[in-house]
């Protein structure tokens, strides 16, 4: 990939300090700049159904939208677009709304007198969507489409200009042109080209109403290239706003973890100026979401300040694999390790397994591995039951229990407080791993050069700061800095009892750390009311949602809008009921074929409605069966998944 040299997006990565944009007018509620970070949804009605797209819109108002978007898929839709916006002010709801707009310029010019912001993209406004078979585009044809799209994208603008509308450069992962994907491929490079070409006209014309996202299904990828964005924007003088959000999250706990993994990962960078959580749910759901994951990143306003580390000049566009050693089945080439933690627990017994994951057969009675099974287990103290426990879950206790833990099983381990370890006759642990928990205000440089020498150590990075993903993230770097190549797990404690509270902190916080490389485990320490299973999940869900350890099928779906053209809620349950033991799989339940082929790059089998009662099967980007009967869809995605060899069964 080949940019210029990179700025670091925000002054500094260890303080919280919010990047400053532009001003995007929409309505009577501003976008970005010192403008709070707005929170918007969109709608899944037919934007021709005038009044179950207005009552919808209400409802979502009412949530806590600050932005409603409606789809209009051609112009008859574009102008019931002038009646919705009519009727909302006269129930009293001035809350700005936005049309989206794929495939259709004529659409657009319509839509910009009516409404408030028109989102268009890049990849299919003017361009042919791809068909991913890469023609071949030479430098005059590749000119030409760029001057095609200044035919079409330059008369869009004055009549935005005469509105006074504003415009959102959406550009998503799964819908790149044609000419993008011949030069740049699917890259971060193409969606960044894609967008600033649009971008660059705006700049040409004055025209300074213009909000910016980029999406897609890989967090990793979303996260990335968001980054590249603002750096390369910043190189020409841009500072458009920022909308986030990872399309086709999906629902429930992997909805949310993976939208705050994502989300979460850009605004603790202090980029974003409005926020939307895609779920496939009830369209009034998304925006108490959003809001709560916005406020606790606000909380990190004003906070203590991270003492600097030295040579702050590298960034994290170099940090994407940090080397380590290989202790056990932790670091190198290892995928992060989980940790439960039972500290909290009154009594160790012998079912304490099944807390870590794991379940007793009752014919044979020995352990048996489940899906979501911890790697470790701590447990402050020791019981002589650790003896029958199984043998592939490691066992943590207190350094000054250990001796007595070891008499009973051998598969335990001391957890040292970085005191304690500075201080430890090491000699005396004769165990492969020495857990030793610490925090940055540790890492003075005799204990660094103490950890260096010792191969066996594993640290458990913690903190209590107001900002503690910042300050984790400072103790990555001063390892990096160090050359120092012990492992890291990267511990959180919470006092939550609303499950929904931790997916959202915990990986908005955490979900980074891995995908930047830095992170060789995950300890969730939680003192409210949600059970080790809900803990666990939520580990191993941030683990999945950084594309760094996989532990279950992985299903994306979009949360529908008015192009759906099926019950996509109902068919998501189905499709999980049916595929959700395949945990080696990716697959993508789609409403409508905007993004549906792109997004199936992203994963295994694709599920995607094709017309009324119709619906396309896909194998990754290969059309496998097309337009057939919705009824019979999920036994045909279950014979195509048979006959690739990827069936497993129950």
């Amino acid at each position: 990939m080949s940019f210029s040299k990179h700025k670091l997006f925000c002054k500094d990565i260890f303080n919280y300090s919010r990047r400053l944009s532009s001003e995007s007018k929409i309505g009577d509620t501003p976008l970005g700049a010192k403008n709070p970070i707005r929170i918007q949804s969109m709608t899944n009605t037919d934007t021709n159904n005038i009044e179950a797209s207005i009552e919808q819109s209400i409802r979502m108002i009412e949530s806590g939208a600050e932005y409603v978007r409606l789809t209009a898929q051609g112009t008859k839709e574009s102008e019931n677009l002038r009646f919705i916006k009519e009727e909302l002010v006269k129930r009293g709801y001035n809350t700005p709304l936005v049309a989206d707009i794929h495939f259709n310029p004529a659409a657009a010019l319509i839509a910009a007198k009516y409404v408030d912001k028109v989102r268009i993209n890049p990849g299919n406004f003017v361009d042919k969507r791809a068909d991913f078979k890469t023609p071949d585009y030479g430098e005059a044809k590749y000119q030409e489409g760029l001057e095609k799209i200044k035919d079409k994208f330059i008369p869009f603008l004055r009549v935005c200009k005469e509105h006074n509308t504003a415009i959102r450069i959406g550009t998503n992962h799964g819908s790149l042109s044609d000419r993008i994907m011949s030069r740049y491929g699917d890259t971060p490079r193409g969606m960044i080209e894609a967008t600033l070409e649009f971008l660059r006209i705006c700049k040409e014309q004055n025209f300074e109403n213009v909000t910016i996202s980029i999406k897609s299904s890989n967090t990793v990828m979303m996260v990335k290239t968001i980054r590249l964005l603002v750096s390369e924007m910043e190189n020409e003088n841009m500072h458009y706003p920022l909308h986030l959000g990872v399309t086709e999250a999906g629902e429930g706990e992997d909805g949310r973890i993976k939208s705050a993994v994502g989300t979460g990962a850009l605004l603790n960078d202090g980029i974003g100026d409005t926020v939307r959580i895609s779920l496939t749910e009830d369209p009034e759901i998304e925006s108490p979401v959003g809001k709560k994951l916005v406020d606790y990143i606000s909380e990190k306003i004003g906070h203590a300040p991270i003492l600097p580390i030295e040579n702050t000049d590298i960034n994290l566009f170099d940090f994407y694999k940090r080397s380590t050693l290989l202790l056990g089945n932790i670091g190198s080439g290892k995928v992060p390790v989980v940790v439960t933690d039972a500290s909290h627990e009154k009594y160790i017994s012998s079912e304490l397994p099944e807390k870590a994951g794991f379940i007793l057969n009752q014919d044979t009675f020995e352990w048996e591995k489940g899906k979501l099974a911890s790697d470790y287990l701590f447990v402050n103290g020791f019981d002589p039951i650790f003896a029958d426990y199984p043998k592939e879950l490691g066992i943590i206790v207190d350094q000054v229990c250990w001796e007595m833990a070891n008499n009973f099983a051998e598969n335990t381990y001391p957890l040292f407080q970085a005191k304690e370890f500075s201080n430890a006759n090491l000699a005396f642990f004769h165990t492969d791993i020495l857990f030793v928990e610490c925090a940055y205000s540790d890492l003075s440089d005799e204990f660094i050069r103490q950890i260096i020498k010792n191969p066996k150590v594993v640290l458990v990075c913690s903190s209590k700061h107001q900002n503690a993903f910042a300050e984790q993230r400072a103790f990555a770097f001063r390892l990096v800095q160090s050359k120092c190549k012990t492992p890291i797990i990267f511990k959180r404690s919470f006092e939550e009892s609303n499950l929904e509270d931790i997916h959202l902190k915990a990986s908005a916080d955490l979900g980074s750390l891995y995908f930047d490389g830095f992170g060789n485990g995950i300890w969730l320490d939680n003192k409210g009311k949600l059970s080790h299973e809900e803990i666990n999940s939520t580990a191993f869900g941030i683990l999945q949602a950084a594309r760094v350890r996989t532990s279950k099928t992985e299903f994306v779906s979009c949360p529908g809008c008015g192009r759906t053209l099926f019950q996509l809620q109902d068919v998501v349950a189905e499709v999980k009921k049916q595929f959700s033991h395949l945990t080696h799989l990716k697959i993508g339940v789609m409403g409508c074929i905007v993004n549906g082929p792109g997004e199936m790059g992203d994963v295994d089998y694709g599920y995607v409605g094709a017309g009324p009662g119709k619906v396309s099967l896909y194998k990754g980007r290969e059309l496998i069966k097309k337009n057939i009967p919705s009824e019979s869809a999920i036994h045909e995605l279950t014979e195509i998944i048979k006959g690739h060899g990827d069936w497993i069964h129950k």
